[in-house]
């Protein structure tokens, strides 16, 4: 897979230190090269170029010079070229003239094919030049000086100048290359060595070491010579295998940028060679109105437009920068090295009008704009958890200013030490399961029946005391908890369900879960497993979502909907009244009961507004053919008002306050009237009231 972060075909700008570092050993390699070349005798060119042998040599280090040994798809400086064995045993065979030729003609000719720019092409044969005169320089100092009228072949007692040759071959190349790197990326030239000269020096170790073998072989037998290419093609194709699942491992599959496992690497190696007058900067990047391009265009157009995206924002950085996505619409851009927030801002700046470039995809044209949050090492965070935190804080104040880019404000996280600690203290109450359901009543207001309970989750802390939910609720839907804790209440709520069911109270359950809960393949799959387990039929539950899911994602064409739909798990609409449904969304929803908002409930003996608001609700549920249930029932004046409205259930103090499990049973024995043409059920949910 291409790597769109590589940006190394873009030419230095004139004056650079980059610049001037490659043009120095691109003078100097083709000054080498030239040198090299008047050595060479024509007549000797004519004489070899005869051969066969010339030809397979030349075909060989041509084709090993196309496609690079990669071990890591991190590794900065490329792979190591098979070329190198074929092209270091021309050095000792036929001398210094010969080996460079051919390898200047094979790198070229990989420019060529590969479309490398002309700056890079030119480096390549320079520094390739210079790593085959240092090994020269070297056999040379131990007498050995090939050429094509005295071909050299080794004995047993050349090994020393073989190694030296070879050692002196893959320094020079390392260095020149990392060097460049290190320039090209603003990074030190021994981080930039350090990562990368442990697996290429293994590379090199094996092409160097076999490319005696290749002379032997030469002199002896030059038809056996191409045998070499099956162990060598055993190797690459077990590297890029290798080097294949590293970066599956390593990168996001349809953009082909790095990952958070990858920018998690990247961040710490930048936070731990930071040096005192450096900051690094971590950027937390999220689309806006990116559903609307899904929604209207289909996903391919929004996954077309999130790879252009991807390669505008790898642009607009700089060589060294790590642009990431960390799933959907979220990138993340981590800047190992920036001055201070001014200069942060301006990489936010550019990296936003980058985005905001009209693009054009199936006939249309989209206006894309982004928000962006910055968060630096050390003035926010000290390490990459922190700092990705601290940019989500950052990036979440730019959505709701509308600003566009913000820099963290410790006055404005929400996410204080203390939530923290009461996070940590509610995975440990799920864990030891220190959470208990009170259950409320639920009651028709026509006929009185009992049709089932509210359970509201309850959590007394060891410390703090009783916790309302209104505080851990939320905390949980922020984090990775809430998966747990609704499956910890699912759990529960089954459990007593069939406690009842079984001991004659058929009851149904309603758990209230979050939108994100309900977009979870795996919820129809609890549910179905903890329905047989319990002896349960599908209507035994019913989960309960909030009216602000119809207001966001269509979760009504989401696979789960789907399956729970298929399972026979009914659902029901919360705090209606609240939010901006449309009708076509509820429908689509497929919801049986729609629960009017206390907050209305509560008033209609006093507002004439909220009693139109309440008996409109009313009508419209009823004309869909759903069930209405009043939250906030406390007086009796209230329970006739809406009895008289239609409203089939009620639900409130006026009927029962919430109680254990035990006192609920106790009494639900006592009120429990079956009657056919009532529908029973017993509500389960996660409340944020007390």
């Amino acid at each position: 897979m291409t790597d769109p972060t590589d940006t190394r075909d873009t030419g230095p700008r004139v004056g650079t230190p980059l610049w001037a570092f490659l043009a120095g050993v691109t003078v100097i390699g083709f000054t080498a090269l030239v040198v090299a070349m008047l050595r060479l005798n024509p007549g000797w060119l004519v004489e070899l170029a005869r051969t066969p042998l010339f030809w397979m040599l030349a075909v060989l280090v041509i084709l090993g010079e196309l496609r690079p040994v990669m071990l890591s798809s991190a590794t900065v400086v490329g792979g190591t070229y098979p070329s190198t064995m074929f092209t270091f045993a021309v050095l000792l065979h036929l001398g210094l003239p010969v080996a460079v030729l051919m390898q200047a003609v094979a790198v070229a000719m990989n420019g060529v094919v590969t479309r490398k720019s002309w700056h890079r092409v030119m480096f390549n044969i320079a520094q390739s030049t210079l790593a085959l005169t240092a090994a020269a320089v070297v056999l040379g100092m131990f007498g050995i000086v090939p050429s094509p009228a005295l071909p050299w072949v080794p004995g047993s007692g050349d090994v020393l100048p073989i190694v030296l040759a070879g050692i002196a071959y893959f320094v020079i190349r390392a260095t020149l290359v990392s060097g460049a790197v290190a320039l090209h990326e603003r990074r030190s030239i021994t981080r930039v060595l350090k990562s990368t000269s442990g697996p290429q020096s293994l590379v090199y170790a094996g092409l160097l070491g076999l490319a005696p073998l290749v002379v032997v072989v030469m002199n002896h037998s030059p038809g056996l010579v191409p045998l070499f290419v099956a162990p060598l093609a055993a190797v690459y194709f077990t590297a890029t295998l290798s080097m294949r699942r590293d970066h599956q491992a390593m990168h996001d599959e349809l953009t082909g940028l790095p990952n958070r496992k990858m920018l998690i690497v990247s961040t710490e190696e930048a936070l731990a060679e930071a040096r005192q007058d450096e900051r690094v900067g971590l950027f937390l990047l999220d689309l806006d109105r990116f559903k609307e391009v899904n929604d209207t265009m289909g996903h391919p157009v929004g996954d077309r437009l999130l790879q252009m995206v991807a390669h505008r924002l790898t642009h607009s950085v700089r060589p060294g920068d790590v642009v990431a996505r960390l799933g959907g619409d979220e990138f993340a851009v981590l800047l190992p090295s920036i001055r201070d927030t001014h200069a942060a801002r301006e990489v936010a700046a550019r990296l936003r009008a980058a985005l905001t470039e009209p693009v054009r995809l199936e006939g249309m044209t989209f206006d894309v704009d982004g928000s962006v949050g910055i968060a630096l090492y050390p003035d926010h965070a000290p390490d990459f958890e922190l700092l990705l935190q601290r940019a989500d804080v950052a990036m979440y104040l730019a959505k709701e200013g509308r600003t566009g880019v913000e820099l963290y404000q410790p006055d404005k996280d929400r996410n204080s030490p203390e939530r923290l600690n009461l996070l940590g203290d509610l995975r440990r109450a799920i864990d030891n399961r220190e959470l208990r359901l009170h259950y409320q009543p639920k009651v028709g207001l026509g006929n009185g029946a009992v049709h089932g309970v509210e359970a509201l989750l309850r959590w007394h802390h060891p410390a703090h005391g009783p916790i309302p939910p209104s505080e851990f609720v939320p905390l949980a839907e922020q984090s990775y908890l809430m998966r747990q804790l609704t499956a910890y209440v699912i759990e529960v709520a089954l459990d007593q369900a069939a406690r009842w069911w079984h001991a004659g109270l058929r009851a149904q359950i309603s758990v209230n879960i979050s939108a994100r809960d309900l977009l979870d393949s795996a919820l129809p799959e609890q549910l179905e497993l903890g329905l047989a387990r319990y002896g349960l039929p599908p209507g035994a539950i019913q989960l309960e979502v909030t009216e602000r899911i119809l207001t966001g994602d269509q979760a009504y064409t989401q696979e789960t909907i789907k399956a729970l739909a298929t399972l026979g798990v009914p659902l029901a609409l919360d705090d209606f009244g609240t939010g901006y449904s449309s009708l076509i969304r509820l429908q689509r929803l497929a919801v049986s009961e729609v629960k009017i908002d206390a907050s209305f409930v509560r008033r209609i003996a006093e507002s004439e507004d909220d009693d139109r608001i309440v008996r409109s609700i009313v009508d419209l549920v009823r004309s869909l053919g759903l069930r209405s249930v009043a939250e906030g029932v406390e007086t009796d004046e209230v329970a006739m008002r809406l009895a008289e409205m239609g409203c089939d259930m009620g639900q409130g103090w006026l009927f029962g306050e919430p109680m254990p499990a035990a006192d609920a049973t106790a009494w639900l024995h006592e009120h429990y009237e079956a009657a056919p043409d009532v529908e029973y059920g017993y509500r389960a949910e996660v409340s944020r009231t007390a």
